[in-house]
């Protein structure tokens, strides 16, 4: 078998940080779709206002999500050499996910598409004894129960601000909910960094462990993340922030619903709150399932006719084929792998 070298460790862990862009820009819309079809923030200035708190949300709460994603796949299990190309494979399928999903405007979850792609690879490379499926299901479970938290927080929160709100002046509140908007859309951009992000340091960390750079001694089910690794995997999803991610925004910000301000405000609370929470305790969410639903929670209170359903079983069926599709991909990415290094 060909081992990989260094200098294919360096290109893999660049791809993985063009996943990590991709993510910003396919994500983006998670930010700033409300706070532009509110007219809260001109879209440039929602952009740069989103990637600057992706980027300083590096510096809080940890790692724990990074740690989950490391452990999908078994370290202690597949030989430590082809762990690289396993990585590979994963971000093929993963990046192509995003780039189909992009590409019809779909607001589908790159953290699932990630985890998809690695499954796919960790079984075509080692078998089904390759994945920890206790991790995987955790984030399958998560993947039913984070959207209905937002779904219920959305609703829940916009029923809440109603109820102290009505006997205000409809003009001064509005007002007021706009500067608030950008309190929430801080917050939103913030959480979003804090599980995203993380995502991309958990498949270069094993990377790393592959080429030894953690010394003999480590412990391949608790890996650090050095702090390059962890500045460099939210500067590239901020960059990615800032490239925009247009044809989504107009799908979360304008199709699913019509917003206000408001509106605005509760559903990037609810969502902010939903993620921040997974987060600390080490779980991978998909930012945009929750956004997507606490909008949907928002809109309820102004009556279910008012939400578009027949957008959003579009969006649910996307979210469904997520984990399967990029596990196909990344299991044939990895069997044409393996031709080329004669595995």
């Amino acid at each position: 078998m060909i081992a990989a070298t260094s200098e294919l460790i360096v290109v893999i862990i660049g791809i993985a940080l063009v996943f990590d862009f991709t993510n910003g820009f396919h994500d983006s819309a998670n930010s700033i779709s409300t706070v532009v079809s509110t007219k809260v923030l001109s879209p440039r200035n929602a952009v740069i206002f989103a990637a600057f708190f992706n980027f300083i949300a590096a510096f809080a709460f940890g790692v724990a999500v990074a740690s989950t994603i490391s452990k999908i796949i078994k370290l202690d299990f597949v030989p430590t050499a082809i762990i690289p190309y396993i990585i590979l494979g994963a971000l093929v399928g993963a990046i192509s996910w995003n780039l189909i999903t992009w590409f019809f405007g779909l607001p589908t979850s790159s953290s699932h598409a990630l985890i998809g792609g690695m499954t796919g690879a960790g079984i075509s490379a080692a078998g089904i004894a390759a994945i920890k499926w206790s991790t995987v299901e955790t984030v399958a479970l998560f993947m039913v129960v984070s959207p209905l938290i937002g779904l219920a927080c959305g609703f829940l929160f916009m029923a809440a601000i109603l109820n102290l709100t009505k006997n205000a002046n409809k003009q001064s509140a509005e007002n007021h909910f706009r500067h608030l908007q950008l309190f929430s859309a801080a917050s939103y951009s913030f959480s979003h960094g804090t599980n995203d992000a993380q995502k991309t340091m958990g498949i270069i960390v094993p990377l790393l462990f592959s080429i030894g750079y953690f010394g003999t001694s480590v412990d391949p089910n608790n890996l650090p993340v050095p702090l390059w690794v962890i500045l460099s995997a939210h500067a590239a999803i901020a960059l990615g922030t800032l490239s925009g991610g247009w044809r989504i925004v107009r799908t979360m910000g304008y199709k699913i619903t019509k917003l206000r301000p408001v509106h605005g405000f509760a559903a990037e609370t609810a969502g902010a709150s939903t993620i921040i929470g997974a987060s600390m305790l080490g779980i991978p969410v998909s930012t945009t399932h929750i956004i997507c639903t606490s909008i949907m929670g928002v809109g309820t209170t102004m009556g279910t006719s008012t939400v578009k359903w027949g957008v959003a079983r579009t969006i649910m069926w996307a979210w469904i084929l997520t984990i399967p599709v990029s596990a196909l991909i990344g299991y044939i990415a990895f069997a044409i792998i393996r031709i080329f290094i004669g595995y």
